[in-house]
């Protein structure tokens, strides 16, 4: 299976609905199922260290280290000026995101949460999971 790693409070915001685009400075070209793994680093980045997205969350119980849902990875877009204008008009996942020119945004729909959380390891960038 393939798994992309995010920092948490980051992933509870996707599986509350209130992400639904993962910002990276680099492309991907994978489009398909993607399992959404919470890293075991418990530090945000500076530029993302905002009060205001830690309030939008209901559930702050972080599932560290742990492939905590599933999605469909439906798109990768290039951040310019007239699609960071489009997501500043949503104030939420403009707070959720570094939406910066240059950057690209992974379009996630079909968010699932797993019955059962599976352990791992995590890795950069997508990497495969296979069960042992």
């Amino acid at each position: 299976m393939k798994v992309l790693t995010i920092r948490e409070p980051f992933v509870s915001l996707i599986k509350e609905g209130i992400k639904t685009i993962e910002t990276r400075s680099f492309k991907t070209n994978y489009r398909g199922k993607l399992f959404i793994h919470a890293s075991k680093s418990k530090v945000i980045p500076k530029n993302l260290r905002n009060p205001e997205v830690l309030d939008l969350l209901q559930d702050k119980n972080y599932k560290y280290g742990m492939i905590v849902l599933k999605c469909d990875l439906i798109d990768c877009i290039y951040m310019d000026e007239k699609f960071i204008e489009k997501i500043k008009n949503n104030k939420n996942e403009y707070l959720c995101g570094c939406y910066e020119l240059g950057r690209y945004a992974w379009i996630l729909k079909n968010i699932e949460i797993l019955d059962t959380p599976i352990n791992a390891k995590g890795q950069l960038g997508i990497w495969n999971y296979n069960k042992k």
